[in-house]
């Protein structure tokens, strides 16, 4: 379980969060939903040690985060595929996906993994020999995702993984993320497509400009007027 509590993160005198507490039950998948610049990316990085926290607590199976460095929040089981991908053009599908386990020593299991991330995303194992910058968006999300599976996490963090992905191509995305649950992985999904997010999710939170407006359920959210109205368009 990830338990965030009274967490206060500023940029150069900006309040980018005011204080937000949620909880990522183990096995369950949980989504932040809100607009650009509402603090959804930077709860992430914050969770993963790439941002400073002023104040407050994010504790991981009952340990303490904050101020951890980031290799060892990596191997404690928490991964993070970022917002844009960020795969390595210039190398490899392959070299991409043993870069995710870099922390690792048990060779004989990566090679098990490097199987498994096939059996997700059958294309990179068909590409596994293509330079990553000369995928398809697609297929670069698939390998950011592939790449951040590779440390074996417990606890999967993805930042807007349907970000300028075409309708068909985001929804075998949503569908490997739930395949990756299905596996024993909790996921920690952040989102603008609402509508996806809201409903693969088990419990759900709206953060707006710093502060969590509303949680619930997915399906509790997705027929929240409020909620359809800001994010969904007044038709859902």
């Amino acid at each position: 379980m990830l338990k965030i509590e009274n967490l206060h993160v500023a940029y150069g005198g900006i309040q980018a969060l005011r204080g937000i507490s949620l909880e990522v039950p183990d096995g369950k998948i949980v989504t932040l939903i809100g607009a650009n610049g509402a603090g959804k990316s930077t709860t992430l990085r914050t969770i993963s040690g790439l941002v400073k926290a002023a104040s407050g607590s994010i504790s991981w199976n009952g340990e303490e985060l904050l101020g951890k460095p980031i290799d060892k929040i990596v191997t404690s089981g928490i991964a993070m595929s970022p917002e844009g991908r960020r795969v390595f053009p210039d190398m490899t599908v392959l070299e991409n996906l043993k870069i995710g386990a870099y922390l690792r020593k048990d060779k004989a299991e990566i090679e098990k993994d490097i199987q498994w991330v096939y059996s997700l995303f059958p294309r990179l194992e068909e590409r596994h020999w293509q330079l990553a910058g000369t995928l398809s968006g697609g297929e670069q999300q698939m390998l950011a995702v592939g790449r951040a599976l590779m440390s074996r996490p417990k606890l999967m963090m993805l930042d807007e993984p349907s970000l300028g992905l075409a309708p068909l191509v985001v929804q075998d995305i949503f569908s490997i993320i739930r395949e990756i649950n299905r596996q024993g992985v909790t996921v920690l999904l952040v989102e603008q497509n609402a509508n996806m997010a809201l409903k693969i999710a088990d419990q759900a939170y709206v953060l707006e400009t710093g502060n969590i407006t509303m949680s619930g359920t997915g399906a509790e959210l997705l027929v929240n007027e409020k909620v359809r109205e800001a994010y969904l368009g007044k038709n859902g």
